[in-house]
């Protein structure tokens, strides 16, 4: 900043980081210099640093109580300069953090190694191959029981390790193999690990009055109440629903049976007796 005053041109300078390489970030300098052609120039100043936070705190220098004649400094010739360098921090904007939760990689792991060998290792096919494993090879059995009992912990196991794909995998598989014996224990697990679509399937299975009876009497069914017992609710409306829906479409059969006899015997022409003297015995 250049100004003119007691007819001298005048600079200002500022260095917000210091005058010098070794001042750093730490200090602020301001100089006063002679930008004129002059000898023995000698001048009054008063420097002032403005404490930008509203806080008043302002840094001042000033010689404005001295007499000119008896000023503390001299400037000798053009480019000739006065001024100090001040230790002081200036604030920015307040320091923002994100929470960094802790790591959980040790209890996770230690879930993982105390999962079943035959689970981690079908999370480790699919991992690989992308691709839901051969159950019967890894179970050793063709039984349905055993493959759906294998799936069913897999499929926890990529719920816990948000493997979303191989989540839907089991998911489809277990659609496939549901009966009544294993519906009520895959409905509980459909409904502990957030699976909608499984569960939307388990319950429309287990309500149709075909399956309902045999479902109540398996043994996944006192697991089903213990563990998710607000699942009967739904199940019973599910069941209510179903028989709405089946009573509906047997009204609609049997009204649309009798309409239809009812035309075919308007449509039928009635059979005129040859002889008139037997009509009219016949309308006696």
């Amino acid at each position: 900043m250049f100004l003119t005053v007691g007819g001298y041109d005048w600079a200002v300078y500022f260095y917000p980081d210091g005058k010098n390489p070794e001042d750093t970030a730490m200090y602020v300098s301001v100089f006063i210099a002679l930008a004129s052609e002059g000898t023995d120039v000698r001048a009054l100043f008063e420097l002032t640093l403005v404490d930008q936070s509203g806080k008043g705190k302002h840094k001042v220098h000033s010689h404005f109580d001295r007499a000119l004649e008896s000023g503390p400094y001299t400037l000798k010739y053009r480019g000739s300069m006065w001024g100090y360098k001040l230790r002081t921090r200036i604030e920015g904007p307040k320091h923002c953090s994100i929470p960094v939760l802790p790591s959980d990689m040790g209890q996770n792991l230690k879930a993982l190694l105390e999962s079943e060998p035959s689970v981690f290792k079908a999370m480790l096919l699919f991992i690989y191959t992308d691709k839901l494993p051969d159950i019967e090879e890894i179970t050793g059995s063709a039984a349905t029981c055993m493959s759906t009992n294998m799936v069913q912990h897999l499929l926890a196991a990529a719920d816990l390790y948000n493997l979303d794909r191989l989540k839907v995998l089991c998911e489809a598989k277990l659609c496939e193999e549901l009966n009544a014996n294993t519906v009520a224990t895959t409905l509980a697990l459909a409904e502990q690990h957030h699976c909608a679509q499984l569960k939307a399937v388990c319950l429309k299975f287990a309500a149709t009055p075909a399956n309902l009876a045999a479902v109540m009497q398996s043994e996944g069914f006192q697991h089903l109440e213990e563990s998710c017992p607000s699942l009967l609710s739904e199940l019973l409306k599910a069941f209510a629903s179903v028989e709405e829906c089946s009573s509906l479409l047997s009204s609609k059969k049997r009204s649309g049976s009798s309409i239809y006899g009812m035309d075919l015997a308007a449509e039928a022409p009635m059979e005129e007796p040859e002889n008139p003297n037997e009509r009219r015995v016949r309308r006696r």
